[in-house]
């Protein structure tokens, strides 16, 4: 399936920021070990700041992914920032292919639209953070030739 970006309709923005704020405190649930309403306040103010008062801030930019016959298989939302060091970078927020179109290579194919979209900016840096347990996503990154920079390591004790 051929896919290409299709910036985000304001329509569509209200159910992504919902559904992407459902799916981050879920994260921290299952991934960070958050108590669930810890995760739900972090991940309330996380998205507020982010998307202050349901609005797209300067320099992020949400798409579509969509395929040929123009159906919706999933969604990116990258942003463009500096990085530690003073540079500017493209950063990848978020991901996320449709459960039902899962395993088909689309994710491998988004990831390769949004390195793309990088490159058209003029940049040659793209950074990006995934939880730890999430093993598909860190073995496709890991295959596109990404490396760990950082790892955040914690214990209950």
């Amino acid at each position: 399936m051929a896919l290409r970006l299709r910036p985000l309709r304001e329509d569509e923005l209200p159910e992504l920021i919902e559904r992407g704020r459902r799916s981050y405190a879920d994260n921290l649930v299952s991934q960070a070990g958050a108590s669930r309403e810890g995760a739900a306040h972090k991940a309330r103010n996380d998205w507020e700041r982010f998307f202050p008062g349901g609005n797209l801030q300067p320099d992020n930019e949400v798409f579509a992914v969509v395929g040929s016959d123009n159906e919706r298989v999933g969604d990116l939302w990258l942003a463009f920032r500096e990085n530690d060091f003073g540079e500017r970078v493209a950063f990848l927020y978020w991901i996320e292919i449709a459960p039902e179109f899962r395993g088909q290579g689309l994710g491998r194919e988004t990831m390769l639209l949004f390195e793309r979209e990088v490159r058209a900016r003029g940049l040659s840096e793209a950074n990006l953070m995934v939880f730890g347990g999430n093993d598909v996503a860190r073995s496709l990154y890991g295959s596109l030739g990404y490396t760990e920079r950082a790892v955040f390591m914690s214990k209950s004790v």
